[in-house]
């Protein structure tokens, strides 16, 4: 799958699960946060495209969510299989 493809699912699954998303300038990689009631994800808008799919991946990842889509856990274990994180603690 193309990275532009996955970009666009990881961005889809972020918002299907109640968050805003957002690519904002800034001295930081991104995450997830809450803003008064709403939850965000934030994304430095200069990171080049693998960077992106990273930090948006990396939060799925933490919230690990049920029912989760072939196509996103095949983008999370690749992350995970090129060592960018460490496979979750039981």
């Amino acid at each position: 799958m193309k990275k532009t493809a996955q970009l666009t699912l990881l961005e889809t699954a972020i918002k299907e699960l109640g968050y805003s998303l957002r690519y904002e300038k800034g001295n930081f990689l991104g995450g997830e946060c809450r803003v008064h009631d709403n939850r965000v994800v934030v994304v430095n808008r200069f990171l080049p495209l693998e960077g992106k799919i990273y930090t948006i991946a990396k939060v799925i990842r933490q919230l690990n969510p049920p029912g989760l889509s072939k196509e996103i856990a095949a983008i999370i274990d690749s992350q995970v299989s090129q060592g960018l994180f460490t496979p979750p603690e039981n």
